[in-house]
């Protein structure tokens, strides 16, 4: 159905840049903070109806160019961003990818009914007998 991560590897683009999250010192000095880019029209890994939904799924989440924009820099080591920011975009491919099931119309029992209308009348008593009498 959908490929692995690492055969998006030739479409993707990795840019990184100063972190502002762990490492003290380090994050002055390191670029570890990892911006994964994607165009989702120009894959080739993807049909055209995987393509479409995705398109309605993720439109929230892409750029005016149909670039998808992943961060990571929840790690000092930048490595491990670029990896953390990969499982994120997998993830996200799978999760855009999944139809949800029908919902199914159901009506409740006959007895839940029954149980819900004395529930009430017991709780419209008990606030009746709180009234003060005329």
């Amino acid at each position: 159905m959908l490929p692995p991560a690492a055969a998006f590897l030739p479409e993707i683009t990795f840019q990184t840049s100063r972190s502002s999250g762990p490492g003290g010192q380090n994050v002055n000095k390191v670029e570890s903070r990892v911006e994964l880019r994607w165009h989702l029209q120009d894959s080739q890994l993807l049909t055209d109806l995987q393509k479409a939904l995705m398109l309605e799924k993720l439109a929230n989440q892409l750029t005016a160019e149909g670039l998808l924009l992943i961060t990571a820099q929840d790690d000092r080591s930048q490595l491990r961003n670029k990896e953390i920011a990969l499982a994120r975009f997998h993830a996200l491919l799978l999760k855009s990818l999944r139809r949800p099931k029908p919902r199914k119309a159901t009506r409740p029992s006959k007895s839940a009914v029954r149980k819900r209308l004395e529930g009430k009348k017991i709780q419209g008593e008990k606030k009746a007998g709180r009234r003060r009498l005329e």
